[in-house]
This record gives structure tokens, C-alpha cells and sequence, in this order.
């Protein structure tokens, strides 16, 4: 089906004028479709995470009694759930929402391995949610839709909400949308010098390129990669487990590497960091200023300050760099001090097209990790 006669569908037939989500590779030509037309505008928000998208979507509905949009990664229905079951939802204030959802990890389709157990309660999720939902595919028509117009229309106006989950290679878009920004350090190459200074200490990636990066490098270089737990999945969330391994392991130091769309995910983390003030931290924030590994859709980094919010938060060593020779002092430096750090580095958008995958299992990591740190103190 073509994403812009979703797009119109949606906008002429279901009455939506207000689009809010987080990025989504199996949603990109949909995304280019809203980013071609409005841009990042009052009609559309690129979100922290799913959760601030349907509040962006229910300001929205209080403030005009228009329709909203909400588009996720069926990974974000975790971050929705409550939202929409404590505020949105028919038995609470009743708020319409058209949701468009990607299903990653369909049943008997191959991906990832952080996509599977979510690929298969997507659906039932959205309908325990008692929303209704529709499944489409490539053989999905506008015709179809429009049957179905009268219904869903019916649907809203009585409040409630409707989703339509998107299976691989269902949309596609004649729109193309390229993303860029100003800065020249590779994360890749970033990840290499922070190995290096590393040594044997423990990691823990975010998300996306930068684990995928991070295996190959040690390939690359012939180490193990028992000293790196590969955090494949749970967007957000890599320094928040990275805070207990650094707790639970006071003698040695302990690596962050981060991604600038996960640290706006979930940034309570870096507060809670920062109250427990572990002296063998280093949180490292790779900044592109982009979705990048679903698709390089924006941030809202470019207004951001995180060194001040780091500072804010309780960090003591706090750094920002954008050249090569520069990172590599402040690596040595924090890997000789004992102060919790943050440093944010400035990096390009874009990764290798060769890019691999990781060759061991999610498991693998997890117990080849966990017996590593079991020798450390």
C-alpha cells in the first residue's frame, strides 16, 4: 500500500490533523509522508517515547477536539500502556486516537531477537487494550479502507480509539526524506577509542549501531566480547544497568555508551545515576541528533544542553567534544579519575553499509557477560 494513501486516508476520511510518535523503521515511508508535509511542526512531534506521545496526543485532543495520530515501533507498547489505560482510554476520559504500529518479530517472519516475544503479543496487547485493530499488509488496498470508513469513523466519534498495525514491507513511499547534520566523528570510530582505552573493563551499548558496532570492533580487533553486554533491545535503559553493575562492581570501572535518542527516552535514569553518585562510572553519550538506526529521523537534541543536565542531575566530571585528538585526552582522563563522568561527543550521522549483526545469541551475552563480572570486584 503507498504511505500517502494512508496519509490521506487518515487525514480526509478519519478527520486526523495532529501527528506525534517515535521513529520506526517498518513505519519509514509513512514517517516521510508526515515529515514531507508538516515537517517537525505544531502539527507534528517527534516524542521522547511513546508514553509523551499520547500525552502530546491527549494536550492535543483537550485543546481542539481534533483527532491525533500516534505512530510507535510495537516496542514502545510498553511505554503507552499506561498512558492510554490510566487517561485515554473509554472507561477514563474517553479520548479518540488513531494508533500506527510496526510490527517487528511477526510471527514467522525473521528479525532480531528483542523483536520476537513482542512480535507475538503485539496484537492481543492492542486488543486486550480494547482498542480495535486492523492488520496491514502489501496486498492492503484503499478500497479496503474505505469500506471500513463508516465504522471506524463511528469508532472515534464515539471516543475510543483504533490501530493499524503495519507488517513488514507493507507501505511503501515515493517520498524521500534525507537527514543530515554538521558533525565529523564517526561513532564507530568513537566506539574504537573508547575500546581501546577501556581495556578490560565492563560496557554496556545502547540500543541500535552502536552494540552492532561494538561487536564488530572486538571482532575486528580479536577480543572477547565477554567484557560487553550488548543492550539489543529496551530502549533507554542501558545506564540504568550500567548504574547496578557499577554499584554491585565498586573496584572497577564501568562503561556507558549511549545514543542521544535513548538518553531523551527514558532521562530520569540520569538522575537516579547521579543521586547514587558511583565514583567508577563513565557515561558516555553519543550524540547525532537523530533516530538513526530506524531511519535518521530527528531529535530534539540540537536544543538540549546535556552537560548541564548532567551537571544538574549530580555527574562531577563533565565533558563535550566534537574532534578526535580532544576525546582521546578526556578518555584517559576519566579512565584515571574516579568521579562519575558524562561526556557527550558529537558524531556524524550515518554508519557502514556492511554493517553485521551480532553472531552470538542474546543469551550467549548475558552468561558469557555475567561470568566475566563474576571475576571482577
Amino acid at each position: 500500500m503507498k504511505a500517502e494513501e494512508l496519509m490521506t486516508y487518515l487525514t480526509q476520511q478519519l478527520n486526523t490533523d495532529y501527528f506525534s510518535g517515535v521513529p520506526d523503521s517498518l513505519l519509514k515511508p509513512f514517517i516521510s509522508e508526515i515529515m514531507t508535509k508538516y515537517g517537525v511542526s505544531e502539527k507534528h512531534m517527534i516524542a521522547a517515547n511513546e508514553g509523551n506521545a499520547l500525552a502530546l496526543a491527549a494536550g492535543h485532543h483537550l485543546a481542539t477536539g481534533g483527532i491525533p495520530c500516534v505512530y510507535m515501533q510495537n516496542s514502545g507498547q510498553g511505554n503507552m500502556l499506561n498512558p492510554f489505560a490510566s487517561l485515554m482510554a473509554p472507561e477514563v476520559y474517553r479520548m479518540p486516537c488513531v494508533f500506527i504500529v510496526g510490527w517487528r518479530g511477526e510471527p514467522g517472519v525473521k528479525d532480531e531477537p528483542q523483536h520476537v516475544f513482542q512480535g507475538e503479543i503485539t496484537k492481543t496487547l492492542m486488543e486486550l487494550l480494547k482498542i480495535e485493530t486492523l492488520v496491514l499488509d502489501k496486498e492492503s488496498s484503499l478500497e479496503e479502507l474505505m469500506e471500513e470508513k463508516d465504522r471506524l469513523k463511528k469508532i472515534l466519534a464515539e471516543g475510543r480509539c483504533i490501530a493499524f498495525i503495519i507488517r513488514k514491507g507493507a507501505l511503501i513511499s515515493s517520498s524521500k526524506v534525507s537527514y543530515s547534520n554538521e558533525f565529523k566523528l564517526l561513532r564507530e570510530d568513537i566506539i574504537e577509542e573508547i575500546v581501546k582505552v577501556a581495556g578490560e573493563d565492563p560496557i554496556i551499548s545502547t540500543t541500535g549501531k552502536a552494540s552492532r558496532e561494538l561487536f564488530e570492533i572486538r571482532e575486528k580487533r580479536g577480543e572477547s566480547h565477554q567484557y560487553d553486554f550488548l543492550t539489543v533491545g529496551s530502549m533507554g535503559h542501558a545506564s540504568g544497568i550500567a548504574l547496578e553493575v557499577a554499584l554491585n562492581k565498586k573496584e572497577s570501572k564501568v562503561w556507558c555508551i549511549d545514543g542521544d535518542g535513548a538518553v531523551l527516552m527514558h532521562m530520569g535514569s540520569m538522575a537516579v545515576i547521579g543521586a547514587n553518585a558511583p565514583n567508577n562510572l563513565i557515561h558516555v553519550l553519543i550524540n547525532n541528533e537523530a533516530h538513526e538506526t530506524v531511519g535518521g529521523m530527528p531529535t530534539v537534541s540540537p536544543r538540549i544542553d546535556f552537560p548541564k543536565v548532567a551537571e544538574g542531575c549530580g555527574y562531577t566530571k563533565v565533558y563535550q567534544v566534537s574532534a578526535l585528538e580532544e576525546l582521546r585526552q578526556i578518555l584517559q582522563e576519566v579512565k584515571a579519575s574516579r568521579e562519575l563522568s558524562f561526556i557527550e561527543i558529537k558524531a556524524s550521522l550515518g554508519a557502514r553499509e556492511d554493517l553485521g549483526r551480532p553472531t552470538t545469541t542474546a543469551e550467549e551475552n548475558k552468561c558469557n557477560f555475567m561470568e566475566y563480572l563474576k571475576t571482577l570486584s
